[in-house]
């Protein structure tokens, strides 16, 4: 199969090229620097198009003589909401398109949202249809409206949900592994929020799972059953690191002052943090957690890597490589 990929060499898309060459089908990226992608490919470099998302002609390139497409490219933070919204809404409107015009050679299309789309969970529900649709942020908003022109292709897709992502190659959870290597770490609230997760490797293998399955169209939370706390993560990021760790919680009360702080603070500089003002919602809720059974039904798959096996590959990965 001939997969054009958008966000190749991000995070989860370095790792879903990996696992679509190891299943025999040839990734087409769109990518805005070359170095970029030799830095992450290496010599072996898959079919490059030059462009983004707002580079029409690309994504026309791209989605010429082509079976699939895998739509990664996005923004977890950026310096304004309405840049936020241009990628992560405006982009896919700008890829379904590209997929419409492309006519009938188009066989599939995944496309990757998230659990912020889909709001937090309740204390007594977690979000498994993937037509729930409450986010509290900025960031959820704009994934949620990005779902808009996938749901209304007139071919077969899959948009897929994940909760928090980690692995080799991620620089968010990085800072986690850096706070906790200094031996005290902060947590918002007492720590109780519950979290689902899901290893990159595992999220790889969905997507290129819901290209070769017949899936019925919908949207799927690919998750690890394993549920955590963020105080049981940070605990176990010192566990993979073969240290411990002093846990401070952050009172509530301070949250939304400090995020306040540090989104003005990232605004005078003109960068993007994903410690902003409209995130007190994501971090004071109760839950983010989801279930995969559906996912898990449709398809056969399932997340084979536990949370402590997960961060011990991730700890290694960082220490091998320099990062940490």
């Amino acid at each position: 199969m001939r997969v054009f990929v958008t966000g190749a060499t991000g995070f989860v898309g370095a790792h879903t090229v990996a696992a679509l060459r190891a299943r025999g089908h040839t990734a087409v990226c769109l990518v805005r620097s070359r170095r970029k992608a030799t830095d992450v490919f290496g010599t072996e470099l898959p079919e490059l198009i030059d462009g983004d998302l707002g580079d029409t002609g690309a994504l026309d390139r791209g989605c010429a003589r082509t079976d699939a497409i895998v739509h990664l490219a996005g923004l977890t933070a950026a310096p304004s909401r309405a840049e936020l919204f241009a990628v992560n809404a405006g982009g896919a409107h700008a890829i379904a398109d590209a997929a419409r015009a492309a006519g009938d050679g188009i066989r599939r299309f995944v496309s990757i949202s998230s659990l912020a789309a889909a709001g937090p969970a309740s204390a007594h529900a977690s979000p498994s249809t993937g037509d729930e649709a409450s986010p509290v942020s900025d960031y959820g908003r704009s994934k949620l409206d990005g779902e808009t022109p996938i749901r209304t292709l007139p071919l077969p897709w899959t948009i897929l949900r994940p909760p928090a992502v980690y692995g080799p190659r991620d620089t968010e959870f990085l800072r986690l592994f850096r706070i906790a290597r200094r031996g005290i770490a902060p947590v918002f609230g007492d720590g109780s929020q519950r979290l689902s997760m899901i290893f990159v490797d595992d999220l790889a293998r969905a997507i290129v799972d819901c290209l070769e399955q017949d899936a019925a169209p919908g949207g799927y939370y690919p998750a690890h059953r394993e549920i955590t706390t963020s105080r049981a993560l940070v605990e176990a990021i010192a566990a993979a690191l073969g240290t411990r760790v002093r846990v401070v919680s952050i009172p509530r009360g301070l949250v939304r002052p400090i995020l306040w702080i540090s989104d003005n603070t990232a605004r005078l500089t003109g960068r993007a943090t994903l410690l902003s003002a409209d995130k007190a919602d994501e971090l004071l809720a109760p839950a983010w957690t989801c279930s995969p059974a559906t996912l898990e039904a449709r398809t056969g798959w399932r997340a084979t890597i536990p949370l402590a096996e997960g961060l011990q590959r991730t700890a290694a990965w960082y220490q091998r490589t320099g990062w940490l």
